[in-house]
């Protein structure tokens, strides 16, 4: 499936007039969600078997990358909505479970994400056995626990729920509730400083029961080694996407403000001044690099090259580079850059959100340095 150009400019335009209002009140904007459903693009990543697009990176990468443009928080959580259908399509769920789940977001967009961060583990990307647990009882399987930082949160229609079982020799994976059954509640806790319209609330299980049918994938913690790498890179192209698509929105309205602002000592605008050229060419040499490690990322995975580790550093460098492009619009503008009246100041504080995605810093550089000095050693 091939989303034409402008179907995705329009919704661009749309987003991006709804999203101070929404970045504002911190909610997440349902209209946003509502008009992709009718679009029909909150299904692309799901089988076509189940009347899913079956979309790649490709073209997945392309729709994120616009939507963030106009609403970056939109564009997060139809991010984690494509990786999820992707995933559970390469998983082994039971098939009337991965049909109920696809059919659902083909006839009425509903959403899925991953619930995995709790405030003891923090990010299961660094390791560690989840507090949220999975109980086999005479009546079946229970559910307690709790997940914070949980995106797309009260508009989700599914939780896929990081747990560990309680048997002898405990199982972790992944449980599939309902995020509208008893024992679940959101509490409205996410309250930060950017992509504020995530609603990435913290949501509670209290003795939910689980059909077996709904414990999709749970294996012995030594089986996920290596588990989902080709999903870790679609999630680090995308990241990359997103967040690139929040620095071209700034450098967008960046240089309009330059073609506009003609101050009364000058007589022309801004733009005419040779110290601006160069800080907006620095801006488009961030981005043009952008879009060419992105590019390659793509086209690695399109030929089955790709790796987790390169991904990684590919999202590491391309988010570092969004932010520095933002930055220098800011710093090259003064007080209107900071100025609530002006989206600049919502996209840098959206764009400085990218460095919490995982992987952190630490371990995409890590990981890469690894990996080279292995290759070194073992020429």
């Amino acid at each position: 499936m091939t989303v034409p150009a402008p179907t995705l400019d329009r919704l661009v335009a749309t987003f991006a007039k709804r999203a101070g209002a929404h970045d504002a009140s911190g909610e997440i904007c349902t209209a946003n969600l509502a008009d992709l459903r009718e679009a029909g693009l909150l299904a692309l990543t799901v089988r076509p078997e189940f009347g899913g697009a079956g979309a790649g990176l490709r073209e997945v990468t392309k729709v994120i990358a616009a939507i963030a443009k106009g609403d970056p928080s939109t564009a997060l959580i139809v991010s984690m909505q494509y990786l999820q259908h992707a995933g559970a399509a390469a998983s082994p769920w039971p098939e009337a479970t991965l049909k109920l789940v696809s059919e659902e977001a083909v006839k009425s967009g509903a959403l899925i994400n991953a619930l995995r961060v709790e405030p003891a583990l923090g990010t299961p990307a660094r390791g560690g056995v989840p507090a949220t647990t999975l109980s086999r009882e005479e009546t079946g399987w229970r559910l307690n626990g709790s997940k914070i930082y949980s995106t797309g949160s009260i508009a989700l229609r599914w939780g896929l729920v990081w747990a560990a079982t309680n048997e002898e020799a405990p199982r972790i994976g992944y449980v599939l509730v309902p995020l509208d059954q008893e024992g679940v509640s959101i509490d409205a806790s996410w309250n930060h400083l950017g992509m504020r319209a995530t609603g990435s609330h913290t949501v509670t299980f209290s003795n939910v029961p689980i059909a077996d049918d709904h414990v999709v994938d749970m294996r012995l913690p030594a089986d996920w080694k290596g588990h989902g790498d080709d999903l870790m890179a679609w999630h680090g192209v995308l990241i990359a996407a997103l967040y690139d698509g929040v620095a071209r929105a700034a450098r967008d309205w960046f240089l309009s403000f330059l073609k506009d602002r003609v101050p009364a000592n000058l007589g022309q605008p801004l733009a005419s001044l040779p110290r601006f050229h160069e800080i907006a060419g620095e801006i488009e040499a961030l981005l043009l690099s952008n879009e060419a490690l992105i590019e390659h990322q793509i086209t690695q995975q399109e030929r089955r090259e790709a790796n987790a580790t390169q991904a990684n550093l590919v999202k590491q460098i391309v988010t570092e580079n969004a932010i520095k492009a933002v930055e220098r619009a800011v710093s090259a503008i003064g007080n209107p850059a900071l100025s609530r009246d002006n989206p600049l100041e919502r996209h840098y504080r959206n764009v400085l959100c990218a460095r919490i995605h995982t992987p952190q810093a630490d371990i995409a550089l890590s990981a890469a340095g690894r990996a080279a000095l292995t290759e070194e050693f073992s020429a």
